[in-house]
């Protein structure tokens, strides 16, 4: 579903992997829509910077449309957060956090990547193009952009937080930063309200998202 923004690169991996999985591959691209749904929003965001909610436009669109396709042909939208991005709320809600199921809701990034890799093992040969295991992370809602976050850091991080529930002290002794400690707690406790919104995902790990983890959403809860 690609605009202006999305690399050729995004476009031949989605083709390889679909290819390699013996799935359909479709594209819908949503440039047109992105450009008239502005242009439409033009007197609302006049005088401003584009930012955000120009970036999130594209998610919500993609959002819509996956929906709609989804309802006509009777399928189930999956989500496709990971337990990192869930915690932290990278994600658009109502874009692409909308679906009826995050099969990969409860497993962190860097478990993400490991699967992928064991999954090219067990199948000797690139069943996950090496060039999405290698590449930058990026959303690629504008020129450039890149996750905001180092992974090989944050996802153990955030494992710490939210499995194990390691203190601060535990933490510093393990060598992470103050800082990332405290802005990473801070991520996690304001993105609970989005978790309340996400679709269910299956649990794989000790705590998963959920009824059995929430945070409060109200008087200035801090962890």
């Amino acid at each position: 579903m690609p605009t202006t923004y999305s690399s050729s690169d995004s476009e031949q991996d989605a083709r390889q992997l679909a290819g390699n999985l013996g799935i359909r591959f479709e594209m819908l691209p949503i440039e047109s829509l992105r450009r008239g749904i502005e242009a439409a929003l033009e007197p609302f965001f006049r005088g401003t910077e584009s930012g955000v909610a120009e970036e999130n436009l594209q998610a919500r669109i993609r959002g819509l449309l996956l929906m709609a396709v989804a309802n006509k042909r009777g399928a189930l939208l999956l989500t496709t957060g990971n337990k990192t991005e869930v915690a932290l709320g990278y994600a658009t809600l109502y874009g692409d956090m909308a679906g009826a199921l995050a099969p990969i809701g409860d497993v962190s990034k860097s478990d993400v990547y490991e699967l992928a890799r064991f999954i090219n093992e067990r199948e000797g040969r690139e069943v996950i193009p090496r060039s999405v295991l290698e590449k930058v992370p990026s959303a690629e809602l504008r020129p450039e952009q890149v996750d905001p976050f180092d992974y090989k850091v944050v996802s153990p991080l955030v494992d710490e937080l939210v499995l194990e529930r390691t203190t601060d002290d535990e933490l510093l002794n393990k060598g992470y930063d103050p800082e990332l400690i405290a802005h990473i707690r801070d991520m996690l406790v304001k993105a609970e309200y989005k978790r309340r919104q996400a679709a269910p995902s299956i649990r794989v790990t000790g705590k998963a998202f959920g009824i059995g983890r929430r945070y409060p959403i109200v008087n200035r809860y801090d962890s």
